[in-house]
């Protein structure tokens, strides 16, 4: 079984983009962020049409999640209990092949001491709650999508330019720690221990072309579920085509 994420940066902007992996590469699930669009206008027929099962979740211009299955698609659940009504849109559960998927799209936070930044830290926390309240450990769960955080510097490629700032702070670090706590494994990690690997690029000056990047993209799993993951896959050769998002997508692999 593979299960995907992948911030796309705009659903309709990188359709043949998603499509193009679907058909290469045929994951089970793949979870998108930031389709920044609202759900009567997301390309539905495009993905139906290669065999996948939709449940969106998005919203107008910005945030924005789906989740595309081969699979039937059960149990959905949109956006954190205590969201109110006009929350961004940026949580989507749902049950595929008897897997538990979670896909997220965790706020930026702008810059270190701003609003946006305390509302980032408060929304960790507001998501542990929510595991903890609909999940258990025992759980066969997949947490994945762009958390907007690096756990350590071996995902910053320059750690000391980034040192303390948006992404690779302390406070967004043991934040995210604390979700992990709940009883998930970085899946990557577990099969990958060096540095040097990103899923993020910024657009400025080729950025990829040079590897300046941040890995802020992730697969978790619980127990039962990193026993089954054979390997975690990071598509990076996606950032160097025509007009890519500036993510990429992370695979991990299960055993059946």
């Amino acid at each position: 079984m593979k299960i995907t994420t992948w911030n796309v940066n705009g659903i309709r902007a990188r359709l043949t983009h998603v499509v193009d992996f679907l058909r290469e590469h045929e994951p089970d699930v793949l979870c998108l962020q930031e389709t920044k669009v609202e759900d009567d206008l997301f390309p539905r027929e495009a993905i139906e049409d290669e065999g996948y099962e939709l449940s969106i979740f998005g919203q107008k211009g910005y945030n924005g999640v789906a989740i595309l299955a081969s699979h039937a698609i059960e149990d959905v659940v949109q956006g954190l209990p205590d969201d109110p009504a006009d929350a961004e849109r940026r949580v989507l559960g749902a049950r595929v092949a008897g897997v538990q998927v979670l896909d997220l799209y965790v706020p930026n936070g702008q810059e270190v001491g701003a609003d946006k930044y305390d509302f980032k830290l408060d929304w960790f926390r507001r998501l542990r709650a929510f595991l903890d309240a609909r999940y258990a450990r025992s759980d066969p769960l997949v947490v994945v999508g762009d958390f907007n955080v690096t756990l350590d510097d071996r995902d910053v490629h320059d750690p000391e330019w980034w040192r303390g700032k948006i992404l690779c702070s302390e406070p967004e670090r043991q934040a995210m720690r604390n979700v992990l706590a709940f009883g998930l494994d970085d899946a990557l990690r577990r099969h990958h221990e060096s540095s040097g690997i990103y899923t993020w690029w910024h657009y400025r000056a080729g950025a990829a072309f040079v590897d300046d990047g941040l890995r802020i993209d992730y697969v978790l799993t619980t127990p039962s579920v990193t026993e089954r993951c054979r390997d975690v896959i990071v598509h990076k050769d996606i950032r160097l085509q025509k007009s890519p998002s500036d993510h990429v997508p992370v695979t991990a692999i299960l055993a059946d």
